[in-house]
């Protein structure tokens, strides 16, 4: 994972509690997921307008002729 260690990630850990105290850690955590959800929706979102575009495409030409 990054070419990290585990003793780099303990210290990292560290300063994290250390910066943003134990009871806000979860409000972060909770945040963070909700960001990463919602980029995974939009993501989603994408695929499916791709995936619907070409058979709209085709209908289109297909009334024309």
């Amino acid at each position: 994972m990054f070419g990290l260690g585990t003793g780099e990630i303990i210290v990292i850990l560290i300063v994290v509690l250390l910066l943003f105290g134990g009871k806000k850690i979860p409000e972060l955590m909770k945040g963070l997921g909700k960001g990463v959800r919602s980029f995974k929706d939009g993501m989603k979102g994408i695929d499916d307008e791709t995936e619907k575009k070409p058979s709209q495409d085709n209908a289109t030409k297909d009334k024309e002729q």
